[in-house]
């Protein structure tokens, strides 16, 4: 595999009213892992089912219902950490986090503080060609997900929806990497991706399938360096903490307007609090929703109805053995294998399927004329009528026809985009369709030079005009196409009318 080499960003400076800050940022993205039943019950993760219909017994807190792993999420789990390149504990064990919520009935959350499956890995966030920030993960535990609180239904009481209560979420939690608002919405899309190709999280944000818990501070330039060296947080400021954000847009958004509202603090002789803030769209701000808890104000202690959690190293072997090649390096192999760009590889390995279709239609063919015939043509008429690769009606065996047909001068690329809309909305044999309806590119050189003949017999002036400025053969080109319906061979055609003109 080719390593793609990447230059590190700079990082997001905020001009204050005295002087420029940085901003240090780090994620705790919650990702909901893609099982069907529940962490510690059978009960069903379906999305959108009748309210409190997916709950069990252990679910609602019942007296006497005790959890039981499932251990398709701690595969899951293990499958994740592994894509991102981090250490895998065969060792970890579940704790209770103590806090009350109205939709945990058990007034605790099984969670992982002191011994998490998942340790140290790391994420290569792509943010131009040739840019990328690499970010260190510290950790990633499973814990149970909440239920959902509904308070619009009825003016004077709240309704509690336990279905999701239980659910296994996966906490992905960053170093402080990530130096921008850009940054952090480029980690968590690649994160997505990376979910995605490994199947372990749909990565829906509309539905809360992924949230991000986004930690911003602010400091001096050159502050940051000297945390780096050292490690000591004293050389970053107090960082606040904006809660479930479930948007790509609305994270550069908080990320942008929490920075500017530290820095005035600062500059104006405060000093920030640590808190949990969220973020208003509506007004673009963030406000206070609680003063940040340490871990002791949970009250952790180990869980006493479940083991501590042990895992083999050759179960985890057995799972790594089936990991999919991942995006960065599908992305470096088609730079390498199919000539593309490192833009067009990008382009195609942002979603597994889109990958899929481009590597089935590019094989044995021009990978770069089927990238651009990919991108430009398909993805631009899928995302007008608003359709993903899934509900493509163009297979990719009807686009290498296209391309064949191309690539053969059988037809031109003005033939080609009308032939692309036939086989969109008509479907069919590419190769077919053109032999039917005539859609053959004019090769016959004598055909072409006679319709040249014509055109110049026919326009006197205009070829005085063109030996005085070459650059008006152009006209007689497009005369020729007119006249023989676009199916004239552009090369050829361009070649005989200037030999004609004697240009």
């Amino acid at each position: 595999m080719l390593d793609l080499t990447y230059d590190t960003p700079k990082p997001k400076v905020i001009a204050g009213a005295k002087q420029d800050w940085e901003l240090v940022i780090g994620m705790e993205v919650h990702a909901q892992v893609a099982s069907r039943a529940k962490l510690f019950s059978g009960a069903s993760t379906q999305f959108g089912a009748e309210p409190n219909s997916n709950v069990a017994f252990v679910d609602a807190a019942m007296p006497g219902m005790l959890p039981v792993i499932n251990e398709f999420c701690v595969e899951q789990t293990v499958r994740t950490g592994l894509g991102l390149k981090a250490d895998i504990n065969l060792k970890s064990a579940f704790d209770r986090k103590n806090y009350f919520y109205p939709d945990l009935p058990q007034g605790y959350q099984i969670s992982q503080l002191y011994h998490p499956i998942v340790g140290e890995g790391e994420i290569l966030v792509d943010l131009e060609p040739g840019i990328a920030r690499l970010v260190r993960i510290e950790r990633i535990h499973m814990e149970q997900d909440a239920g959902k609180s509904i308070h619009d239904m009825d003016p004077n009481m709240s309704f509690v929806d336990l279905n999701r209560t239980g659910v296994c979420l996966m906490e992905i939690v960053s170093r402080p990497d990530i130096r921008g608002p850009e940054e952090a919405a480029a980690y968590v899309g690649k994160l997505r991706q990376i979910l995605r190709y490994l199947g372990t999280c749909d990565g829906n944000m509309q539905n809360g399938n992924l949230r991000a818990d986004v930690n911003v501070s602010i400091c001096q330039p050159g502050a940051y360096e000297k945390f780096r060296e050292t490690g000591d947080f004293s050389h970053l400021g107090t960082r606040c903490e904006i809660k479930n954000m479930n948007s790509m847009r609305f994270i550069q958004a908080a990320i942008e307007v929490e920075a500017r509202r530290q820095i005035a603090i600062v500059e104006a002789g405060g000093a920030v609090v640590q808190e949990t803030r969220l973020y208003d769209p509506d007004r673009n701000e963030t406000r206070s929703m609680r003063s940040k808890e340490e871990a002791h104000d949970y009250r952790y202690f180990p869980d006493p109805d479940l083991l501590p959690l042990e895992i083999e190293q050759a179960w985890v072997d057995e799972i790594k053995a089936s990991l999919p090649e991942l995006p960065d390096e599908k992305k470096a192999r088609f730079v390498t294998a199919f000539g593309l760009s490192e833009y067009d590889a990008s382009v195609l390995t942002a979603d597994v399927a889109n990958a899929a279709y481009f590597e089935e239609a590019a094989q044995d063919r021009d990978g770069k004329l089927v990238a651009n015939w990919v991108i430009n043509e398909l993805f631009g008429r899928l995302k007008k009528d608003d359709r993903d690769i899934t509900d493509c009606p163009v297979t990719p065996a009807q686009l290498g026809g296209i391309v064949d047909l191309i690539a053969s001068d059988a037809i031109s690329g003005k033939i080609a985009k009308d032939l692309f809309e036939i086989v969109y909305t008509e479907g069919g044999d590419p190769a077919q369709i053109v032999e039917e309806r005539g859609m053959k590119q004019v090769t016959d050189t004598g055909a072409i030079e006679t319709a040249v003949d014509q055109i110049i017999a026919d326009n006197p002036a205009q070829v005085e005009k063109a030996k005085q400025n070459p650059k008006l053969a152009g006209w007689f080109v497009g005369q020729v196409m007119k006249a023989t319906g676009g199916k004239a061979n552009p090369k050829a055609v361009n070649e005989i009318v200037a030999a004609k003109l004697g240009l």
